[in-house]
């Protein structure tokens, strides 16, 4: 039988929260069980021979407005200090984003756009976040014809290459997720929080997942180990009684009965430059270019120095499981065709009374990386208070 109390599969911050919760908090001895040959998921992060931190799954940039999931992980790393800011080329022009007032004084001459300035003021009030959709739907003629160009210049195209889709089938909740932000913050965010773990996002993950009673197998075929059979559980051939945390695609679990769950999939291109600095932001847009999407420099990250620069483009891609430069789900793809597929599925997992969906592809959820961590802190809460229900009935 199993010495294991619970197994984790996936070593990303979804799955080193919880092993670290159950862990420390609750005493158990913890399998994690991560495919790939290093630990931190898609955060993961190193050192290159320029001695600059890269992030090999694209850039990721802390934010957040939770105090607890802040004053959680500041107990397993120090934070380097850091407003990330992003620039969109549109035409020959550098503009900020999120699209704000200055981005306005750039676009339009200065009377006009001290004009639309007093408009957007007067409607929506100073500091307004505005969703692109809301801004299209005002009667004033002016800001429509606004609304129009930034949606035209900025979101539609971006959009529709990040997400594969057509423009008529995009979700609200997607173009709501950047708004026209009517300030002359040029952050791209705006929580409360904003800093990158000073020794790095693998670094982090490594303190996660350092209790002595957790044990992490790397380039492990997690479901070459597991069965999962008549709402029983099997480990190596004989059966598991504890918990098992699955951070990975359910469709995949349950060998894809109900058919493949869409993901969309990135591919980054990495180009190392022999002069200090290639970009004047971390981040340029290019909202309209015909395949790919962003360009990031790194080391404007942890300012870094270095005589040469990092430099990484994102293409988007559809996800395929068969091709090894395509074969990594980034993102769900969200339709409510995918949503009533992935619901079959979730009442598939609600089957087996041991398992714990979790996470962005378990869930089949967008989580930014503070909602990862604050969901994985709120199911071992809820985890807790099941067993403690279990324990008064017993």
């Amino acid at each position: 039988m199993s010495t294991y109390q619970a197994i984790v599969v996936g070593a990303g911050f979804s799955g080193a929260v919880m092993a670290e919760r159950l862990a420390s908090m609750l005493g158990w001895k913890v399998l994690v069980l991560e495919q790939r040959s290093h630990i931190a998921g898609n955060c993961f992060d190193k050192k290159n021979e320029q001695g600059i931190t890269v992030h090999q799954y694209g850039p990721h940039l802390f934010h957040t407005s939770k105090p607890r999931v802040w004053e959680y992980l500041s107990r397993f790393t120090t934070w380097h200090p850091y407003q990330h800011k992003v620039l969109a080329r549109v035409g020959e022009q550098l503009i900020p984003l999120p699209f704000n007032l200055n981005s306005l004084h750039l676009v339009y001459p200065a009377e006009q756009a001290q004009a639309l300035e007093r408009k957007l003021l007067d409607l929506y009030g100073a500091g307004a976040k505005v969703s692109i959709l809301k801004l299209r739907e005002t009667a004033e003629p002016e800001l429509a014809e606004l609304a129009d160009w930034i949606y035209q210049n900025i979101f539609v195209n971006y959009t529709m290459r990040q997400w594969g889709i057509k423009a008529e089938d995009i979700a609200p909740d997607v173009l709501a997720r950047v708004p026209v932000v009517l300030s002359r913050d040029d952050r791209y965010f705006h929580d409360s929080y904003q800093a990158i773990p000073a020794a790095g996002y693998t670094a982090l993950i490594s303190s996660l997942l350092s209790h002595q009673s957790i044990d992490v197998h790397l380039q492990q075929n997690a479901l070459q180990r597991l069965k999962l059979e008549q709402g029983q559980i099997w480990l190596d051939g004989e059966p598991f009684s504890g918990k098992l945390i699955y951070t990975g695609m359910l469709d995949q679990l349950f060998d894809y009965q109900f058919g493949e769950l869409p993901y969309r999939s990135l591919q980054f291109v990495f180009r190392q430059l022999d002069y200090p600095y290639y970009q004047t932001a971390t981040t340029v847009n290019y909202p309209n270019a015909p395949d790919f999407t962003r360009i990031t420099e790194f080391k404007h990250i942890l300012a870094e120095s270095s005589d040469g620069s990092t430099i990484v483009t994102e293409y988007p891609q559809d996800y395929d499981k068969n091709d090894p430069e395509k074969n990594i789900p980034y993102y769900p793809v969200f339709t409510a065709d995918n949503q009533r597929c992935f619901e079959k599925y979730k009442e598939l997992s609600a089957q087996y009374q041991q398992l714990i969906p979790l996470g962005r592809l378990a869930e089949y959820k967008y989580f930014n990386m503070d909602d990862a961590v604050d969901n994985a802190l709120q199911q071992f809460n809820r985890l807790c208070d099941k067993m403690t229900d279990v324990g008064k009935k017993a």
